[in-house]
């Protein structure tokens, strides 16, 4: 038996890739194969748009795959979320899909959108928005080049995605509202998750992922102290639980282990060396699990 699985092509897809990576598989493919092979003999791979993947893992042309919470609702499919993936360093952060119009526009609020036109990849959920704040307006399907043909009066507004807005503002346009905001899910068709040995795949899957994703932003750290210093220097090391602490072979000396953020990293190994700490090792980690 096998899991077939989607693998987001475009924007997520060097991300997810990393992600895998992380968490311990090894994918492979050739720059136009849309079956990347995976060391995994119970995995079958392919690539999918994010924005068509709901809809083939609701319909059960595969068991599961990686979109955006914002594709799941614009197609309005029926599918398991098993975890959220989102994550604020190196790809896969949250996205916001954003009302926008020109710096100079007379538009500041949903109502003055009354009569004009929208362009965007996201008709399903505009088309929901507008009509929440009670508002007629023309929304037309965007192949791409969005910001541009605002800026050049082909529509009145967009609404298009941003992580941080400076595209937009470097194509002199300013954000009027927030449309949605959307993270990037793992999910899988209703009939996958009711099968005992996809659902356990899919659960393990998950785990790894999650895994990964929690050990970008921790480091390990290891170092050696002497007996009389140890308690000295415990109290002074952040952990995610109580470090390990083993005993050396030479007399009144112990080896100590822990995890912690990698932010702080520059700030606690002077203390730790102040503390007594000898030896002190910073090293990365493929996953965490919790």
């Amino acid at each position: 038996m096998r899991l077939k699985f989607g693998l987001p092509k475009g924007s997520l897809q060097e991300s997810t890739v990393l992600l895998f990576k992380q968490a311990g598989f090894q994918l492979s493919s050739t720059e136009r194969s849309y079956f990347p092979g995976i060391d995994d003999e119970e995995m079958e791979l392919v690539l999918l748009r994010a924005q068509e993947m709901s809809r083939y893992v609701e319909a059960g042309a595969i068991d599961g795959g990686i979109t955006g919470n914002d594709w799941i609702m614009e197609n309005g499919s029926d599918v398991v979320k098993i975890t959220d993936l989102a994550y604020s360093k190196q790809g896969l952060e949250p996205v916001r899909w954003v009302l926008a119009v020109p710096i100079d526009s007379k538009v500041s609020r949903p109502k003055d959108l009354e009569g004009k036109r929208l362009a965007t990849e996201l008709v399903n959920m505009t088309k929901s928005y507008l009509k929440s704040h009670k508002v007629n307006a023309v929304v037309e399907f965007s192949w791409g080049a969005t910001e541009a043909k605002v800026g050049t009066g082909l529509v009145d507004a967009i609404v298009e995605l941003t992580e941080t807005g400076a595209s937009l503002r470097a194509n002199k346009l300013r954000i009027v509202d927030t449309i949605c905001t959307s993270t990037t899910q793992l999910i899988a068709n209703k009939a996958a998750w009711r099968d005992p040995w996809k659902k356990k795949k899919l659960e393990s899957l998950a785990t790894l992922l999650k895994g990964a994703i929690a050990a970008r932003s921790k480091v390990g750290l290891k170092l050696n102290v002497s007996k009389k210093n140890l308690k000295r220097l415990i109290d002074v090391l952040p952990a995610i639980k109580r470090p390990t602490v083993s005993p050396l072979s030479s007399a009144g000396w112990f080896a100590v282990e822990t995890v912690l953020d990698e932010k702080v990293v520059r700030s606690i190994i002077p203390d730790l060396k102040k503390a007594g700490g000898e030896g002190i090792i910073e090293y990365s980690l493929n996953k965490i699990i919790y």
